[in-house]
């Protein structure tokens, strides 16, 4: 029995350390994983974490019962293996870190706000440090390294509205003035406000005219796009206007003044009474809001710390109109804290 326990006993004291060490981990984990700080914390629980077990690591090298030239030539590999992994990866993930802290020090966008970068368009759900997610018109996630977004142009569709814009190529035969009132009527139907007409292009066989108007709405840019392009056909073939040009040719020759438009049929289906982009940006919509809400839990933090300030003993009244305020905003903060709490997000400055 003594000769089991002196091979043994050696292993007592790694293996304590091993227990202690994992142990430490995952209660670390669970806890980083309840905090959430800032709005990087995900990244930040990323390098906390693996710097834990680098730690972990190398304190399980220095208690394991190894000859001393054995144990530094162990830890010699190890700081070797790390600084290979470092020098490789550093390039793209320094590059991507800086770039992201100069997007946010832009503050070009935020979560919730269509971006087009190059072929991709969506509503941002996510800016990382690293990276940048979009959800697209297809309801789809696409991740976009944040290096890739500095060294590409990007248009960002402003939240206070945008305009929102169709072409149509008409034949010359076709007043102008008679165009330009029903494309103008089509704006007006789909909601748009101060709507104009533009003519894009005189070319060899018909002119380009471009409708536009101002949404203020930009979460339902897609359904609007649809519905003037749905409105300009039904109001051009409602007032007889041929949507083909001199060139229009076809499979069957077309009889003498017959006009190409489809006979107006009553639809029986009821309209939707949910605009699309509210399933197809439902991750976009999430996103605003926790944005909205973090915005505001720390505007109230600002202001109760004005209040407190300002608060005089001196005068009676104003002293208890202050207090209820600031009960009143302790309140809301609290009430938001709850919120982006249960919504899985911080309640920090970030």
């Amino acid at each position: 029995m003594e000769t089991i326990w002196q091979e043994y006993r050696n292993f007592i004291a790694p293996l304590l350390v091993v227990i202690v060490l994992f142990s430490s981990l995952w209660v670390t984990n669970q806890w980083l994983g309840r905090h959430k700080p800032s709005d990087n914390w995900r990244l930040n629980r990323q390098i906390i974490v693996i710097a834990l077990w680098l730690i972990a690591g190398l304190g399980l090298l220095l208690v394991l019962p190894l000859e001393a030239t054995t144990r530094d030539q162990l830890i010699g590999l190890f700081g070797l293996v790390i600084t290979a992994l470092l020098t490789l990866s550093s390039t793209t993930f320094v590059a991507n870190g800086m770039a992201g802290w100069m997007l946010r020090s832009v503050r070009s966008f935020s979560p919730g706000d269509f971006i087009r970068v190059g072929d991709q368009f969506g509503r941002v759900t996510e800016r990382g440090f690293l990276h940048t997610e979009i959800q697209t018109e297809d309801r789809d996630l696409t991740t976009l390294p944040n290096m890739y977004l500095i060294t590409h142009p990007y248009t960002v569709v402003r939240a206070s509205g945008t305009i929102v814009s169709s072409r149509v190529s008409l034949g010359y035969d076709q007043p102008g003035i008679t165009i330009e009132e029903a494309l103008l009527d089509a704006a007006r139907i789909t909601g748009l406000k101060d709507p104009y007409v533009l003519v894009d292009e005189l070319g060899d066989f018909a002119v380009t005219w471009r409708v536009s108007g101002f949404l203020d709405q930009p979460t339902l840019l897609l359904s609007t796009r649809s519905r003037l392009n749905q409105a300009i056909l039904e109001v051009l073939h409602g007032q007889g206007i041929e949507i083909v040009s001199p060139s229009y040719m076809n499979q069957r020759q077309l009889e003498a003044g017959k006009l190409v438009i489809p006979q107006i049929v009553q639809s029986t289906a009821g309209h939707e009474t949910e605009a699309p982009e509210a399933r197809i940006f439902d991750k976009a919509n999430a996103a605003e809001t926790r944005e909205a809400m973090r915005r505001e839990h720390r505007r109230l933090k600002e202001q109760l710390a004005e209040l407190k300030s300002t608060a005089s003993p001196d005068e009676e009244v104003s002293r208890e109109a202050l207090e209820m305020r600031m009960r009143y905003t302790e309140y809301r903060i609290d009430a938001l804290g709850k919120l982006l709490e249960r919504d899985g997000d911080g309640t920090g400055d970030g």
